[in-house]
């Protein structure tokens, strides 16, 4: 193990936990899906990006990550790492990263060379979370891994993982087909630290290799919430100490949509409910307006699937979102939420970070200019 490595891991346990700002229960954070509405483009929704990533660091969320999709062309996230820097360009104090990177998608070489990147661009700011799903459907991971790879690419995330932290520390042993080969910006270039690894998950796999090997462990509740208490328990029951963590930390993805009235949150998380009904029955497209959402024929069953997931999201005026979080976070003992407003408008999104802030008296820091 290299002397760079083992000093990061080290610092490690300082970099994962996250502050508690006003009144809220555990710390808040950002899970960014960059979504595209109707009427819009990628460009204004990644703006929206940058609104939303300087008003989190201005109201002490903890971090701000990106997801990896896909082929949706609702949601404009498909290269974390490009957007993650562009974050890191204007903002100076909030951590980044992401969530999560689909590390099958990618050759952990360059992974460990992007997030050296970053973590060079914005030290001690980057997390690295990842996960082994495509983040899309069978027939784009085809194309993004090539044929034959989708169970080969899944079964092989442990290998993965293992690779990839050895490129971050630079400590293959001599030997090793890779022992020479070396992620750049990393330690070969002398002292420096590397984002702290997460695993995500929505199962129980990553739940389990998250305590195996003593990493922190974030849960999609955000669209498998039947699962969220079975996985936290197997993460906690599965956990061993390591020089990252001396007990666990499990984060989990939150939907939450705060707005002025009622009324209001229930038409804008109606928005991302039709959109994700299209996405799963093979018609993704841009995110609904309201209007169209409203006017939307259901059937029976799709109207089911849409109360059902609209039943998962926190949503509401600012007191019905705070006590909605509050009780999440007691039932589940989640160490932090990680909360994602999906709606058809940047604005909307912008305004509900703000509102839950307010909720909560999270106090408010002049935002970095840049």
């Amino acid at each position: 193990m290299s002397d760079t490595g083992d000093a990061y891991r080290q610092e490690g346990r300082g970099a994962v936990r996250g502050t508690v700002r006003g009144s809220a229960p555990v710390p808040l954070s950002v899970l960014d899906l960059v979504t595209v509405g109707a009427g819009s483009t990628a460009r204004a929704s990644l703006r929206t990006s940058v609104d939303i990533a300087r008003l989190a660091e201005s109201r002490g969320y903890h971090r701000h990550w990106v997801a990896e999709h896909h082929s949706m062309p609702g949601v404009a996230s498909s290269s974390p790492a490009v957007i993650l820097a562009h974050l890191a360009a204007h903002t100076s104090r909030i951590r980044l990263g992401s969530g999560g990177v689909m590390l099958p998608n990618h050759a952990p070489l360059a992974v460990a060379e992007q997030f050296g990147t970053l973590e060079a661009l914005a030290p001690g700011r980057i997390d690295l979370g990842l996960g082994r799903a495509p983040g899309t459907d069978g027939r784009t991971a085809m194309a993004l891994r090539g044929p034959g790879r989708l169970d080969e690419a899944a079964e092989e995330f442990p290998r993965q993982l293992a690779e990839l932290t050895r490129f971050l520390d630079d400590d293959f042993p001599d030997g090793h087909p890779y022992a020479r080969v070396h992620a750049v910006p990393g330690p070969v270039q002398g002292p420096a630290g590397r984002p702290p690894l997460w695993l995500l998950g929505s199962s129980g796999f990553s739940a389990r290799l998250a305590g195996e090997l003593g990493l922190p462990f974030a849960y999609a509740h955000h669209f498998s919430a039947a699962g969220t208490l079975p996985a936290l328990d197997l993460y906690r029951q599965s956990f061993r100490p390591s020089a990252v963590l001396d007990a666990p930390y499990a984060l989990i993805g939150v939907a939450a949509l705060a707005a002025d009235t009622a009324e209001e949150a229930r038409a804008q998380v109606l928005t991302g409910a039709l959109s994700m009904l299209r996405l799963r029955s093979g018609r993704p497209g841009l995110v609904p307006t309201p209007e169209e959402a409203a006017a939307y024929p259901f059937s029976p069953l799709e109207r089911e699937f849409v109360d059902g997931w609209i039943a998962n999201i926190v949503h509401g005026t600012p007191g019905e979102v705070r006590a909605g979080l509050d009780a999440l976070a007691e039932r589940t003992g989640a160490d932090e939420l990680m909360l994602t407003a999906n709606a058809h408008s940047g604005e909307a999104r912008l305004r509900s970070y703000g509102l839950v802030a307010d909720a909560y008296g999270m106090p408010a820091q002049a935002p970095v200019q840049g």
